[in-house]
């Protein structure tokens, strides 16, 4: 077994099809599916289910995922070890953020900025969540991403450790026009019966309110599910529903109401999360590191 062949199972897993991992790898198709081959060879098993249309993990195939990813890891992690010797800080480090980049007192683009400064070998890689904070976990735990920046209000996911960045009360957003806008205050049972718009199911914001719902008995109708803030906000500013968001993610020319909550605490809790099944890369800990100098507060140390 080779570290190349992992490599290359790994990408044809993702891709379920050879020619486009071997476009990923920059390699001729031929080239990977004989290097599959003489890994199924070495291993004894079959590890794919090959069609006409589509390629499929084998049971032993799903298996060996998190293993070759666990191998990878090391390697890299030892490589990188060697590296920084005399040479500075080298590898590559994969952060998953949610679309708000300023993630409570965290502004992600200045710690970006602060660290790409400090460790220009290090190559930086930034995905944006499309499905919200519990997709990222997943990407976290399965290892296609080295740290998340998040927000999973309930209890963390098996292989996933959070470490608290900061909070945020939540707030209660409508349209100028909207007859609680000029209240000082309202309160969820003042708001359960408009209908709302909010992010889908899987989003750190939506968890936080349904929770509290829940929490408080009252039940709400999600009118409009939108993937993103600004989406949101825009079906507020007409009309179409209220929210309830961190007060940051809203902007004077978005042309909505804020109205602060009362009577029960809604926070937007934003963590860092780091993997528990494998240790974390030289440059993922200098990340951390990074944030905890901006947070002026000590993170717990990410599992080695």
């Amino acid at each position: 077994m080779e570290i190349r062949q992992l490599e290359h199972f790994l990408v044809v897993a993702e891709e379920r099809h050879f020619t486009r991992a071997a476009r990923r790898l920059h390699l001729v198709q031929s080239a990977v599916s004989a290097s599959i081959r003489a890994l199924e060879r070495d291993l004894e098993i079959d590890l794919f289910r090959r069609t006409t249309q589509r390629v499929e993990l084998t049971d032993a195939g799903a298996l060996l995922v998190p293993q070759a990813r666990r191998i990878l890891a090391d390697v890299d992690a030892a490589r990188e070890l060697l590296a920084d010797v005399g040479h500075g800080l080298r590898g590559s480090l994969t952060i998953g953020t949610m679309q708000a980049l300023s993630a409570g007192p965290l502004d992600v683009a200045q710690v970006l900025g602060d660290f790409c400064s400090e460790h220009p070998l290090v190559e930086i890689r930034l995905r944006q969540a499309g499905s919200g904070s519990l997709e990222l976990s997943e990407e976290l735990r399965q290892g296609r991403l080295d740290l998340a920046i998040l927000s999973l209000p309930e209890r963390a996911p098996a292989g996933v450790a959070l470490e608290p960045l900061g909070s945020e009360q939540m707030a209660f957003i409508c349209a100028p026009q909207h007859p609680l806008a000029t209240r000082l205050t309202v309160r969820l049972g003042d708001v359960a019966d408009e209908p709302f718009i909010d992010h889908p199911t899987g989003w750190g914001t939506r968890a936080s309110v349904d929770q509290a719902f829940a929490a408080a008995r009252h039940q709400r109708t999600v009118a409009f599910e939108v993937g993103d803030t600004l989406g949101m906000l825009s079906l507020v500013r007409h009309r179409l529903g209220v929210a309830i968001l961190p007060p940051s993610l809203v902007r004077e020319t978005d042309g909505v109401h804020v109205v602060p909550l009362s009577g029960r605490d809604l926070c937007w809790e934003v963590s860092l999360a780091t993997a528990t099944n494998r240790p974390p890369s030289a440059a993922a800990r200098a990340f951390v590191e990074r944030c905890r100098a901006v947070l002026g507060a000590p993170l717990q140390d990410a599992p080695e």
